[in-house]
């Protein structure tokens, strides 16, 4: 019988929430906009537009608004976890289909730290691990957890292509 990984065990920072939701909340301003614009250039070309779909639309928004901004934030920091070992790097995110990303310290080319305005008001940073094939990224972890993790990983990526 085969033997699972154990799940990793670290998690983001909960400043994540309200992060995740701010950014949230503007994507869907911007759907909203996008939503005035067609309803505005409906009344102007004489559009015969029922009422019941201006509210149904309306209703489906708001439906939407709530799930998206407040219920998935949630739900994404639940499930995002990672870990740092010796030869690899485990990454676990996703809340209807949960991706589980091992990077081999090996393949490690450059890690990065980056923040943005709102990670930077809340005091948080993300970590990039770039590999020859694609970027990955761990979100929302304290400025200094991230500069730590940062600074780890570059090591043992170092340590790694001298033993290869």
């Amino acid at each position: 019988m085969v033997s699972l990984r154990p799940f990793p065990q670290r998690s983001l920072s909960e400043k994540a929430l309200p992060v995740w939701r701010i950014v949230s909340s503007l994507e869907a301003i911007i759907v909203l906009l996008i939503l005035i614009a067609l309803a505005w250039f409906s009344t102007t070309t004489q559009w015969e537009i029922p009422t019941w779909i201006y509210v149904a639309v309306a209703f489906v928004y708001f439906v939407g608004f709530i799930v998206y901004v407040v219920i998935w934030p949630k739900l994404q920091w639940k499930k995002w976890r990672y870990e740092v070992l010796q030869h690899e790097t485990e990454l676990m995110f996703g809340v209807i289909i949960v991706r589980r990303i091992l990077i081999p310290m090996a393949r490690v080319q450059h890690v990065d730290t980056k923040q943005g305005p709102i990670l930077r008001r809340y005091g948080l940073a993300s970590v990039t691990i770039s590999t020859a094939a694609t970027v990955h990224e761990i979100p929302a972890l304290t400025h200094e957890k991230a500069d730590e993790l940062r600074d780890y990983i570059s090591q043992l990526a170092r340590e790694a292509d001298q033993n290869e």
